[in-house]
């Protein structure tokens, strides 16, 4: 999930970290000894990986990694996204990619960012680790970036997604729906208000630029995306695999994009799957259009 530091859905994200890192510079400018400095940044993405990175651009040269974050003030309790990277792997049957975060002492705002690398690596960057956290304490942004990103793991093992466009979009709702799909089924949040807070995250970081090949959708597509996940991940349905997910997700969510509501029951969906998500439909169709407002779209089950 990426969108340029220009384009205006991130501007208010970017003001307020920027403020929130001029106001804990000893924080950021001190190694806790218990923080294990690893290496100098080893690895910058390709064109492919930096689309799969929660923003545009590059990691600094001064940037370096390291096990853990510091266990105080807006990095507390990083350990949870650690212990989740196996978790989440293990939710999806597979073994956990190496996980890292990335600091620079130097130029803390330089780590606004997460990457997901095609040879089994995530690397996770400490000023958006600060970022979410800030904006929810208990991780569950975090979470859901990581589950986002580990979505991009699934994509390079099984050569998802099966729908091809111009830009990034495909890739990245998708990625989206993988992490709205693992936050109920594998993190246990049972209802969608209990993840507004991540759901938020990813509308701010939507973009309008359409035509452009980094475009990963608008914000309320990326919010349909999230729900359509979470609808998937309804305890009457069987637990999907990640190709069987790509599958569906791609029917309904074509649906969803082209306004069609009344779609044929595809081979290979049970019956019951099917029209629970027919019930659905229309309101995926209004989330994606921007038609629902914050107070329905949070006040959803």
């Amino acid at each position: 999930m990426k969108t340029n530091f220009r384009n205006a859905s991130l501007f208010l994200g970017a003001l307020a970290l920027s403020t929130m890192l001029s106001c804990s510079k000893d924080e950021e400018t001190t190694v806790d000894s218990q923080e294990e400095v690893l290496s100098v940044i080893d690895q910058q993405p390709n064109g492919r990986e930096g689309e799969c990175g929660y923003v545009d651009g590059n990691w600094s040269s001064s940037a370096s990694l390291y096990t853990s974050l510091p266990n105080s003030g807006s990095t507390r309790n990083s350990s949870l996204i650690t212990s989740q990277n196996s978790a989440i792997a293990s939710f999806w049957g597979r073994s956990a990619p190496t996980f890292r975060y990335v600091r620079d002492l130097s130029n803390p705002s330089s780590t606004f960012n997460a990457i997901s690398y095609s040879n089994g690596k995530i690397y996770f960057g400490e000023a958006i680790f600060k970022w979410a956290y800030d904006r929810d304490n208990s991780n569950l942004i975090n979470v859901m970036i990581l589950a986002h990103e580990y979505g991009h793991q699934l994509q390079y093992a099984y050569r998802l997604p099966t729908r091809n466009e111009s830009t990034a979009r495909a890739a990245e709702l998708e990625a989206d729906g993988f992490a709205g799909y693992y936050l109920r089924r594998g993190y246990g949040k049972s209802t969608f208000a209990s993840i507004a807070t991540a759901y938020e995250a990813a509308y701010a970081i939507g973009d309008y630029s359409t035509t452009s090949p980094g475009h990963h959708g608008t914000p309320p597509q990326r919010r349909s995306a999230v729900r359509l996940g979470f609808l998937f991940a309804d305890p009457q349905n069987a637990k999907l695999s990640a190709t069987n997910f790509d599958y569906y997700f791609f029917y309904y969510y074509n649906g969803v994009l082209n306004g069609t509501y009344r779609m044929p029951q595809p081979e290979g969906i049970d019956a019951q799957f099917h029209d629970f998500m027919m019930s659905h439909m229309e309101e995926l169709g209004r989330i994606a259009r921007g038609e629902m407002s914050q107070e329905e779209y949070t006040n959803l089950r």
